[in-house]
């Protein structure tokens, strides 16, 4: 498809979703990364969960007469989930990408998922389509790790194959799963979102996870662009530990027992 098609059609308004928990060292960094989006006809959402630290007053220091950017303060921590689903439910956009609050996208990166999307539609003629971006992540040492998003180089993966690879690790030899269905590099259409059910609030881990394989069951389809668009900055916390991700995990295994048996 024609690159022209993409500037001479109407582009939508676009939905930049951000939470936000405890991120005083990160946020400005992330949120900035949205305001510089080439992609003007866009509006941004933050949802600060209940942070204990300095993060809203460096978030309300950057959005000072920014018409198109809102601060939903939770009352209580409500977890990650909970808080996106806050950002989907107020989403004015036809399109919806997350942001991570640790995280940084490059300004091209709304403009290269929306082609990729509305090409892949207008090619395929589907609608459920989730489109996942390739990115590098850095840790405190320097050391860096370069990811590739799913199905960035060949075609997309589509229904229960990405299903069954999120739970049990069953790959065709012919696809490319890359990095997984991460939410920080997710977007995707809004009326998805209700179309195969919200994030889950019972989770305060792997909700991407979960999310992508309820998704497949629907008949998904999963696209990813090669571009290196997100930096992935490695941030602990405590709610990122080792036990809460493993007792997510057992949560999905036992939503989809008895698919798995």
């Amino acid at each position: 498809m024609n690159d022209s098609f993409f500037y001479l059609k109407k582009k939508p308004l676009i939905t930049i979703g951000i939470t936000c928990f405890n991120a005083r060292l990160t946020i400005k960094r992330a949120l900035l990364s949205a305001i510089n989006q080439s992609w003007r006809n866009k509006e941004i959402i933050i949802v600060n969960d209940c942070s204990d630290d300095n993060s809203v007053e460096i978030i309300n220091n950057l959005i000072i007469n920014q018409k198109n950017i809102k601060l939903i303060n939770n009352k209580k921590n409500l977890g990650c989930s909970n808080s996106r689903n806050i950002i989907i439910d107020k989403a004015k956009g036809e399109f919806i990408a997350f942001f991570d609050d640790d995280d940084f996208s490059r300004d091209d990166r709304l403009l290269l998922q929306y082609k990729k999307i509305v090409s892949y539609e207008a090619i395929f003629k589907k609608k459920l389509v989730a489109c996942y971006s390739s990115g590098k992540r850095i840790y405190p040492n320097g050391y860096i790790k370069y990811f590739d998003a799913v199905a960035c180089n060949n075609s997309s993966i589509i229904g229960e194959m990405m299903s069954d690879f999120l739970l049990f690790n069953k790959k065709s030899k012919h696809h490319f799963y890359g990095n997984g269905t991460p939410t920080c590099s997710l977007m995707a259409r809004r009326d998805l979102f209700y179309k195969v059910g919200l994030f889950d609030d019972k989770l305060s881990r792997q909700e991407d996870i979960d999310f992508a394989i309820r998704l497949g069951f629907k008949g998904g389809h999963f696209i990813g662009i090669p571009d290196r668009v997100l930096y992935q900055y490695y941030t602990e916390g405590k709610d990122k530990t080792q036990l809460k991700e493993l007792n997510n995990n057992l949560l999905i295994l036992k939503k989809n027992s008895k698919y798995l048996k």
